[in-house]
């Protein structure tokens, strides 16, 4: 399969500045994250095991409470069930994110 961006890809807002865009297969999800500068992804977890990549901007992770500002190009990992949370800089982000398997809730 083959998808173009953004059309095949279904939008979906999480939090104020946090809009998601989505695809996914039996086994994975990608998700391509804007985020407004100060935005804020509260504290969560969920079974999926998510990795993820900064393509522009900055965001500060918090994972099982372990916190690192993470810049263009660099990764991150978050387990399954791991409390994890963001914030975000002075400046427009984008992160890629990738869940396995696909989150129903997102769907």
């Amino acid at each position: 399969m083959f998808y173009d961006f953004p059309r095949d890809f279904r939008e979906r807002e999480v939090a104020p500045g946090v809009v998601l865009r989505l695809v996914w297969g039996e086994r994975i999800m990608l998700s391509h994250a804007s985020l407004r500068p100060h935005s804020t992804v509260s504290t969560h977890s969920h079974p999926h095991e998510q990795m993820g990549m900064v393509l522009e901007g900055e965001i500060e992770l918090t994972i099982s409470g372990e916190t690192k500002k993470l810049t263009k190009g660099q990764m991150f990992l978050v387990p399954p069930n791991a409390e994890h949370s963001a914030v975000i800089g002075e400046q427009p982000t984008v992160v890629l994110d990738v869940f396995s398997p696909p989150r129903e809730d997102y769907k």
